[in-house]
């Protein structure tokens, strides 16, 4: 099951496990989130324990039943495993591949020769924004994680200021891009023209990437001025390589997957048939995990074999490169487990029931609502698919521009400052070998950055449509 089959379900109305009241759910889960924090910033406890801890605190401070509590936090634990779990193995085996053959030397001395120090942040939010056009945002960090690392490291850069360009790029394809899910579901509930959503939410998307990615970084790496954390890092292959693979040829196999999406997002909008062959076959080829499998067993032979590597030696390879993210895959997990037991227990119905009375205009209500459920929930793709249900109906009288506008207007609020709830940012924490608080005070302010500027940019479009 894919992360979007995971979180559309997710979504979907679900019998409470709590019968607590709006005010009860609201200090739960003000609780839940308090006693997370605390956990892993002054009893330095492991993440992994202190979500799972996170999550029945949250259970019993609601009052819902410990069994209960227990199977929301399993479920979603297991739902996001197996949606993003997976992904995350078959990235760690490509990336072990590329480092192992010399293909992500490759690609870094490219580009360090073709980017000089003050384009090499730009170079990277390009980079990122081109590959994170068809890819769930998780399956796109662990493409670019080995890139964003190396790059850092052999050229000596604070990492923030490489990898919150690349961070940025993912992020604001993936709120504010069909075809990503949130934006595709919420064009189909307020009946909007996805050309004109995909048109308008490129001019949004470009210069609130700028913003948030280079020049945000700049700060970031002041605040948070930290080097690539060596235990990522993928190890400079050892000397005795009969050979290289060539730029092209490692390119191409990172970009596999890339394209396998984007044909089946494309098949998808102009065929719109799914009794149609074409649009089966490429719904197969360009789901995540057959898109990243196509790319690990294509690496096989255009990087391990390009290499000289053996049989056995390319066996090593992807037994190595396993271990390394067990620790990413159970705080992850915990995370999906965390995010499930809130929706379980009512709190994006809390933030509806609160926001029925309020009387702002329809772009701002509908990015207000997408804020409150994101930052309850942790999950863009409900805060997307909640908002845009509710404010469907303001969409019936509008132009085809502000129906565009009221999307995206959805999408930029569903982006709005993750924290302990999302299981994105124990993945960024993980892969950038952070603290909580500086994974706040990098990921989660340019995450609040994308939402504040698209939003703006959003309302300036609004007074010229």
């Amino acid at each position: 099951m894919t992360s979007l089959n995971v979180e559309m379900l997710a979504a979907d109305a679900v019998e409470p496990i709590t019968s607590a009241g709006n005010a009860q759910l609201g200090i739960a889960v003000l609780a839940g989130i308090a006693v997370i924090v605390l956990l892993i910033t002054k009893f330095k406890l492991h993440a992994f324990l202190a979500l799972t801890i996170g999550s029945l605190a949250l259970g019993s401070f609601a009052g819902a039943a410990p069994a209960k509590t227990i199977a929301s936090f399993t479920t979603g634990l297991g739902s996001t495993v197996a949606g993003v779990g997976v992904l995350i193995a078959l990235g760690a085996i490509l990336g072990k591949l590329l480092a192992d053959s010399g293909g992500a030397d490759q690609i870094v001395d490219t580009i360090l020769a073709k980017a000089s120090g003050r384009a090499m942040p730009w170079a990277m939010v390009l980079i990122a924004s081109i590959i994170g056009l068809p890819l769930f945002f998780e399956v796109g960090i662990v493409l670019l994680i080995p890139v964003v690392l190396l790059v850092a490291k052999r050229g000596n850069y604070s990492l923030m200021r490489i990898g919150i360009p690349a961070l940025a790029g993912l992020s604001v394809m993936h709120g504010l891009i069909p075809p990503h899910p949130g934006p595709l579901v919420a064009i189909d509930a307020l009946g909007a023209n996805l050309g004109v959503t995909l048109a308008l939410g490129v001019l949004v998307a470009i210069p609130t990437v700028i913003i948030a990615g280079p020049v945000f970084s700049r700060y970031a790496a002041r605040w948070v001025d930290i080097k690539a954390p060596e235990k990522m890092i993928p190890q400079r292959p050892s000397e005795d390589l009969e050979r290289r693979p060539s730029f092209g040829a490692t390119l191409a196999t990172i970009l596999l997957p890339v394209v396998l999406m984007l044909a089946k997002a494309l098949v998808d909008i102009v065929v719109d048939d799914p009794e149609n062959h074409v649009q089966q076959v490429t719904d197969v080829i360009g789901s995540p995990l057959i898109a990243l499998l196509a790319a690990v067993i294509v690496g096989m032979f255009t990087l391990g074999r390009a290499a000289g590597f053996s049989k056995g030696r390319l066996s090593t390879t992807v037994e190595k490169s396993l271990a390394p993210i067990a620790g990413v895959l159970l705080i992850v997990g915990a995370g999906g487990g965390f995010k499930q037991t809130l929706i379980d227990a009512g709190v994006g119905q809390m933030i509806l029931d609160f926001s029925k009375d309020w009387s702002i205009p329809a772009l701002l209500l509908g990015w207000l609502i997408a804020v409150a459920i994101r930052l309850a929930t942790g999950s863009a793709t409900v805060a997307t698919i909640s908002a845009a249900g509710l404010v469907a109906p303001l969409a019936a009288d509008m132009s085809t521009s502000h129906a565009a506008l009221l999307v995206l207007a959805v999408g930029a609020g569903s982006l709005f400052f993750s924290h302990v709830n999302d299981a994105g940012f124990w993945l960024v924490k993980e892969y950038f070998g952070m603290s909580v608080g500086q994974t706040v005070k990098t990921w989660s302010v340019m995450e609040t950055i994308i939402s504040v500027v698209s939003l703006a940019f959003i309302l300036l479009l609004s007074l010229v449509l």
